[in-house]
């Protein structure tokens, strides 16, 4: 079985903040604020980008450079570190409009690898841009962070987390790396630890566009990075156009509100993913399969969505009691509670691969003894989180989240949650449990921001979000719809996954980005094939 790797766009103590707008002295207080990081950002010096063809072989088509930028923006002239770009030509010259950046998400994801995956704008976007895409400060090749004295002791830290954990032992033992993390980020990674918000990524990319001589920016991407550039440099902004969006608000000032959210969405998107398995059958989606070495008889009644909820969720209570083993003799595989919750957390986030996968790991794991313990490793395999992207994805998400400051707050708060969503409620609360021990300098991230959200350029931002996105919820996108006011969501009406790309929603960016042609108020696409469709 061929699967491919997976990689969840996963998007604190209290920290000082930018004051948001409450009455006329507030919004005074508040436009001084913004106006001074900007100004911080103009009296910096223009980055240089002396493009040259790309020295990675499976990057060879593209244009590479390193753009130098402030380490401390308060501090414009002073140290620098390297921000690394990568250029696709517009293939039309002649008619070329200028730079569209394409950013990553995560936070912690390599724009790099979105071109060694060829994911880079196809048709008429890549014929009148150069495509620009980044690694932003403290991921990848751009001053990545770093938690750990070597890859070997990296990666036994993040295997030894249980996300979520199953035991009174296991969430003491989390509780404790989670206060270890902080510290070796710091003595790793150095002062840059101190410059990783949002804010400094949104100052680098308006240094980026300097750099192309764009006096405005078209940007596709990220949705919290172009939020925060909006909100800052609004009247530098061309067109936005915005996926995998999160709700700012909650992002910045109650992210445990944000986490319990997002678990909510999960279990829907699991309960859609178990009804359109069960209607699929057997022929497309494993798990409709019985668990025995003969399938059900084909006159026999296939299972319906309930079977097959109550199913996993048996699975799910079993492997909480203890790891399901699978195999028999020498070959065998065991799968933990956390292994099994972060399979179905991140393999829902990509319908057209990922739930196949999960169809075929829940249906391996049902036969026991008589499973695939082959098929069940390359699963798990693939469905793990790289830990580089786990070090610069803490670093910057507790960078800009509000959390309570004690790691052992974690149970009782993952209990709540867990009212509503029994299976999610604490894996995603609990990635961000070292971020109530996180180090900072006294008085917290003076950069960091807070708000308000709205975008000031006289182009509305597009905003794209699907009605089943387990990661980033229809319900965030309609929230930085509202908060940013100056933005027109387009609601993927049965859009299922994370950010997936089909023919309406690609003319819509195309339309926008190129002619800055809006679609109407409340316009919907459709999805291209649902899943489990061949």
């Amino acid at each position: 079985m061929s699967v491919r790797r997976w990689s969840p766009v996963f998007a604190v103590a209290l920290v000082v903040t930018l004051p948001s707008v409450v009455g006329c002295g507030r919004t005074t207080e508040h436009e001084s604020a913004v106006a001074a990081l900007v100004a911080q950002v103009d009296a910096a010096p223009t980055p240089l980008l002396d493009w040259a063809t790309c020295q990675e072989p499976e990057l060879a088509r593209y244009q590479c450079a390193t753009a130098r930028v402030p380490l401390d923006y308060a501090r414009p002239d002073g140290e620098t570190i390297g921000v690394a770009v990568l250029r696709q030509p517009a293939t039309d010259q002649d008619r070329r409009i200028g730079t569209v950046f394409a950013a990553a998400g995560g936070p912690g994801a390599s724009g790099f690898d979105l071109a060694e995956r060829g994911v880079l704008f196809p048709g008429e976007v890549s014929r009148r841009f150069d495509v620009v895409t980044f690694d932003q400060r403290g991921v990848g090749r751009s001053a990545p962070v770093e938690c750990f004295a070597d890859a070997e002791t990296q990666r036994a830290f993040w295997s030894a987390r249980s996300i979520p954990p199953a035991t009174p032992e296991e969430e003491a033992a989390n509780a404790r790396a989670a206060r270890e993390l902080g510290p070796g980020c710091a003595a790793n990674t150095g002062a840059l630890l101190d410059h990783l918000t949002t804010v400094d990524a949104a100052r680098d990319l308006d240094l980026l566009r300097r750099a192309v001589d764009d006096p405005l920016l078209t940007y596709q991407g990220a949705g919290y990075l172009g939020i925060v550039y909006g909100a800052l440099f609004g009247d530098r902004v061309r067109a936005m156009q915005l996926g995998s969006l999160v709700d700012p608000e909650s992002y910045t000032r109650d992210t445990r509100a944000m986490m319990a959210d997002t678990a909510v969405a999960t279990e829907e998107v699991r309960a859609e993913f178990l009804r359109l398995c069960a209607a699929a059958g057997r022929s497309s989606c494993d798990f409709a399969r019985s668990p025995g070495l003969i399938d059900l008889a084909r006159d026999s009644a296939a299972p319906t969505a309930t079977d097959l909820r109550e199913r996993d969720d048996a699975l799910v209570h079993r492997a909480r009691r203890g790891p399901i083993t699978v195999g028999a003799g020498e070959r065998t595989a065991t799968v933990s509670y956390a292994e099994l919750v972060r399979a179905h957390a991140v393999l829902l986030s990509d319908s057209e691969d990922g739930w196949p996968a999960l169809g075929r790991l829940l249906h391996e794991l049902e036969r026991g003894a008589e499973g695939d313990s082959a098929v069940v490793r390359e699963i798990l395999t693939t469905s793990a989180v790289d830990a580089d992207f786990l070090d610069s994805f803490t670093a910057i998400s507790c960078a800009d989240h509000t959390l309570p400051d004690q790691p052992e707050a974690w149970p009782a708060m993952a209990s709540e949650i867990e009212r509503a969503a029994p299976v999610f409620g604490a894996f995603w609360l609990y990635t961000r449990q070292p971020c109530a021990s996180w180090p900072m300098r006294a008085g917290g991230f003076p950069q960091r921001y807070s708000g308000p959200w709205t975008l000031g350029a006289d182009k509305p931002a597009l905003l794209f979000g699907n009605r089943f996105d387990p990661v980033t919820p229809l319900l965030f996108a309609q929230r930085a719809q509202q908060a940013m006011v100056n933005a027109r969501l387009v609601t993927v009406t049965d859009g299922y996954g994370n950010d997936r790309i089909d023919e309406c929603t690609t003319h819509l960016r195309e339309r926008y980005l190129v002619d800055l042609q809006l679609p109407a108020p409340g316009a919907t696409c459709a999805a291209d094939r649902l899943p489990f469709s061949s």
